[in-house]
């Protein structure tokens, strides 16, 4: 089950693990790898940047630490998890988890990831205390590549100091895009949802799953609505669009995809994808 966000005083050993139990892994999706996340009582540096390169099934382990983390990959799609919802980040998009948040990385397919770690009196993305997804701009794209190649004790006050300013800089100005999936806290509605999130082509109706839970349909209905914001059709249809993400970025036919995904019809999952996201697969993937 799902456990409430912990916060971590920025006194406590910088890396803690902690609750967040990993959800049911997609259909076909490889088994997980387990990685290790650094252990350190500060950042050497405000902004301190790292590279890996994440085989299929790669997964980080629920962890919180002092200061804040931007999550992107140069390829492939990264997952983000809460105890209160999911962040996809595909390419050209950026997962940004402040500080003290609880908080499980994995990728189901090969991906190139940057991150970096900052101390939160360097910079602020959208609210304080909730993980936000964010467009990035071809600059910032540049920045946090050259910020990730230099050393870690790197020139405060030379060349290497300022770059890391301007990258500060062009944080700032990025746009949160749509890219999260509210969970739901009630252990019936987690049952539904993690369902779904193993076999999202899953077509039970909404009777059906309030049968399979011992809820009403519209006691059902009501709950959804109340914990996650969205009617469960509309979180239903986010979680395959979200989860459609990976496998068209591994290059994945369209209509394979689609199928998977539970649509009969390839333009109806086109139209969906292009309601949700602004663009077609083709257009996001650049096909």
């Amino acid at each position: 089950m799902h456990r409430m966000r912990q916060t971590v005083p920025p006194s406590r050993q910088a890396t803690i693990t902690t609750a967040i139990e990993p959800g049911p892994l997609p259909r076909g999706a490889p088994p997980r790898i387990e990685r290790a996340t650094p252990r350190m009582a500060a950042l050497p540096r405000p902004v301190m940047g790292r590279v890996e390169s994440l085989p299929a099934g790669s997964w980080a382990r629920a962890h919180a630490h002092p200061w804040a983390q931007l999550s992107y990959a140069v390829e492939g799609v990264l997952l983000v998890r809460t105890a209160t919802g999911s962040y996809m980040a595909p390419p050209e998009r950026a997962v940004w988890v402040p500080a003290g948040v609880e908080h499980e990385v994995s990728t189901t397919a090969r991906a190139e990831m940057r991150s970096l770690y900052v101390q939160p009196s360097a910079a602020q993305l959208g609210e304080a205390t909730t993980p936000s997804v964010f467009q990035i701009t071809p600059l910032a794209r540049e920045l946090i590549i050259a910020t990730c190649a230099l050393p870690v004790n790197y020139d405060e006050a030379g060349e290497a100091g300022r770059l890391v300013a301007v990258l500060l800089d062009q944080l700032a100005t990025l746009t949160p895009v749509a890219l999260d999936l509210p969970w739901p806290s009630d252990a019936r509605l987690l049952r539904v949802s993690l369902a779904l999130q193993a076999d999202p082509s899953d077509q039970r109706t909404l009777a059906q799953w309030g049968s399979e839970v011992g809820l009403s349909e519209r006691s059902l209905a009501r709950l959804y609505r109340e914990q996650t914001g969205l009617s469960l059709g509309d979180w239903r249809r986010r979680l395959r669009l979200l989860l459609s993400l990976t496998p068209l970025a591994a290059g994945e036919k369209v209509s394979s995809v689609a199928r998977d995904s539970g649509y009969s019809a390839v333009s109806a999952f086109i139209a969906a994808f292009s309601q949700e996201f602004g663009q077609t697969p083709t257009q996001m993937f650049n096909r």
